[in-house]
């Protein structure tokens, strides 16, 4: 059984700064792409950041210069350094990982920024 566990929101001030964090657990073969994505009461799911096995990421526009996504192979997890956090960035933020050719979901942190 494959499980990602994430970790690290809470709330901060405008301009803040938060790390979350995801651990993929189990029988794990390969892991290619992992990402975070976000939802806000009332919108739709959205792709936040990407990264590959081999690096490479992609970041929503409205988070470009401010969010950072790294992972460690080794440790099977997946970071999101957040910066100069906004209100806009208030949600709930998921895990995604393409572990053994599957796709599975972590069960959310909630990210609330406000002063």
């Amino acid at each position: 059984q494959v499980q990602l566990v994430e970790s690290g929101g809470g709330l901060v001030q405008p301009g803040g700064s938060l790390r979350l964090s995801c651990a993929a657990s189990g029988r794990i073969f390969s892991i290619t792409a992992m990402g975070w994505y976000r939802q806000a009461p009332g919108k739709q799911r959205e792709l936040v950041t990407t990264i590959t096995s081999g690096g490479n990421t992609n970041y929503v526009d409205s988070v470009k210069g401010r969010f950072t996504i790294s992972r460690d192979n080794a440790k099977n997890t997946v970071y999101l350094q957040m910066n100069s956090l906004k209100p806009e960035d208030t949600a709930v933020y998921y895990c995604n990982a393409l572990i053994n050719r599957r796709g599975y979901w972590g069960q959310g942190t909630q990210v609330t920024v406000s002063s």
